[in-house]
């Protein structure tokens, strides 16, 4: 398999031998302890024996002055957005209307974003699915165990109860749209066996998923009525969530997961026999034997309910592994994990009843705010933007693992824990980004042709993202901020000057910039677009002021460096390896 590029940082892994690549994870990280245990738990990147780790800073002359700093810092961090939300304000009139009835403190909410508002508020619903899916899977297994010879050492008993509750479930959410779901997914599977090994599969299943892709944002999921007036009665009944062609986009990924998969079988020696304890790269890489490829599980690997919506994404080699050989995941991983998913919840809670930046931002509500200001609004705007999306993960997430399949976690460091941009596209989203190294970066030549593969990457999420110029430049302005971090590898590898005094304060001055340049990207995909974006550049920079307050922004972001370096070396200390 091609090795994906690695960018040098002072707490990346040395290239020596022993170093294994992101793919690798081949062990299981030992059990946190102190500060570290705030990492979330996922498959390390890699393992190195006999190296030994610099002493700790923490309570070096150093690390004291940045104490300080953070003292100060990181309340005003929070007390501005918090002003900006005072009714007191003289903005306040313009984005009040957009603000809710809270329960926090007598408060009102900022829950005008769509897209976190439909999953805050279905919350319960959602809740009460996942008790009705676990109590009907406990009398499903009980009745199926009961009418067994023996017990069976695998789950794939469960695969017709996944698929008469999503036959439920997708009536439920899409109406008739449930039959155009159907017949995609089985045009799809037909391309996978019909090509077989051909080298025509893979084509066949890009172009054709493609087409769906913008058929869908075209059509806005097809009417029965535009293709005969006769059908026009299923559109009556079209289900509590009609526009199904939004969440295909998820479905789409599944869909090429599963003829990629069949493809590489095909082509494959045979399959490899994987026990309980394979790990989650071994499970996603190694071919299933052919006669696992069938319709029947390619429809519930697809429509499995509880990453049907969101994900987090699963290939399908991974579901059917599981299946096989079940994974134990215990009750008290379960409850722990719960309480993570409360506790960010929660958090949400407190932001949105005390920070009203997202009304404040859709009603441009910033008119004579500081540069001070303005930063904030759009930093607080992109920690929402990762909770919204941290959330639903999460939930559906925790629901898998009460049904007994273990799915990549998607967050795996804060958005405001990164200091590599290709760091922080492997913590964001990670089921994603597995997806998109296995089935584009890898298939397109990986780091033998860096640019152009990166390029492809990031123009492709933006399109599967939004069919919108604002996402297309966005993926452009990532792809083009990669490169000075490819730069910097070139020019001082860390395997020459690692070991050099100066080394980590410049790494800490290339991590501010790329800190800024994530903020731009992020900002213009996802919060305010081009013309907001340029707005605020042109309070930042175009002033003495703004100036100003970007020098003092800079150095706050330098000993932020310096803590995320350290928390990395923290975690290596305790047998800790990530590529993020």
């Amino acid at each position: 398999m091609q090795r994906d590029v690695v960018i040098d940082m002072p707490t990346d892994m040395r290239g020596q031998e022993g170093h294994i690549s992101k793919f690798d994870v081949d062990y299981v990280t030992p059990m946190p302890r102190g500060i570290t245990a705030l990492t979330i738990d996922i498959p390390a990147s890699g393992r190195i024996t006999n190296e030994s780790r610099p002493p700790p800073r923490w309570k070096t002359l150093e690390f004291i002055v940045y104490y300080v700093v953070a003292l100060f810092v990181l309340p005003l961090m929070a007390w501005v957005p918090i002003r900006l939300s005072s009714s007191s304000h003289p903005n306040y009139p313009y984005y009040y209307p957009r603000l809710s009835a809270g329960w926090m403190f007598g408060r009102e909410v900022d829950n005008s974003d769509t897209q976190y508002r439909s999953f805050r508020n279905n919350i319960p619903s959602l809740s009460s699915l996942v008790l009705i899916f676990i109590a009907l899977k406990y009398v499903y297994i009980r009745s199926a165990l009961r009418s067994a010879s023996s017990t069976p050492s695998d789950k794939v008993y469960l695969i017709p109860f996944y698929l008469m509750f999503s036959a439920i479930y997708l009536i439920g959410l899409h109406g008739t749209s449930i039959f155009k779901i159907v017949l995609i997914l089985t045009a799809n599977y037909w391309i996978a066996k019909a090509s077989r090994g051909s080298r025509l599969g893979p084509l066949l299943t890009w172009v054709f998923n493609g087409l769906i892709l913008f058929a869908n944002e075209i059509y806005g999921g097809y009417r029965y009525a535009s293709f005969h007036p006769s059908l026009e009665v299923l559109d009556v009944f079209q289900g509590i969530y009609p526009r199904w062609h939004i969440s295909f986009n998820i479905t789409m990924l599944r869909l090429v997961s599963f003829n990629m998969d069949y493809f590489w079988a095909c082509n494959s020696r045979g399959g490899e026999n994987l026990g309980s304890t394979s790990t989650e790269k071994q499970r996603a890489n190694t071919p299933l034997p052919l006669e696992d490829y069938t319709y029947r599980n390619y429809i519930s690997y697809v429509l499995y309910p509880p990453l049907y919506i969101a994900g987090p994404i699963l290939t399908f080699n991974n579901f059917m592994w599981q299946l096989r050989h079940p994974i134990d995941i215990s009750i008290g991983v379960q409850i722990r994990y719960l309480f993570r998913f409360l506790f960010s919840l929660l958090t949400m809670e407190f932001i949105l009843h005390h920070m009203y930046v997202v009304a404040i931002k859709d009603t441009k509500a910033w008119v004579g705010d500081t540069p001070l200001e303005l930063s904030m609004i759009g930093l607080w705007n992109l920690i929402i933007v990762w909770l919204k999306l941290l959330l639903p993960w999460r939930f559906f997430r925790l629901w898998s693992l009460a049904g007994g399949i273990d799915p990549p976690e998607n967050m795996v460091r804060c958005m405001a824990n990164n200091y590599s941009t290709l760091g922080f596209w492997r913590s964001w989203h990670r089921s994603y980004n597995l997806w998109i190294v296995r089935y584009i970066y890898i298939p397109l030549g990986g780091a033998k042709n860096v640019v152009l593969t990166t390029t492809l990457v990031f123009s492709f999420v933006a399109l599967w993202h939004d069919l919108s110029f604002r996402l297309l430049a966005w993926g452009w302005l990532v792809s083009l901020f990669i490169l000075p971090e490819l730069l910097a590898k070139y020019f001082l590898p860390q395997t020459k000057y690692g070991q050099a005094p100066w080394y980590r304060h410049v790494c800490a001055v290339g991590g501010v910039l790329n800190g800024l340049m994530m903020i731009s990207a992020n900002l213009v995909g996802f919060v305010i677009g081009t013309d907001g974006m340029m707005y605020m550049i042109s309070q930042i920079v175009g002033t003495w002021q703004g100036f100003r307050f970007l020098i003092a922004a800079s150095c706050c972001i330098f000993v932020g460096m310096q803590f995320m370096f350290e928390y990395r070396e923290e975690e290596m200390r305790r047998g800790i390896y990530r590529r993020c």
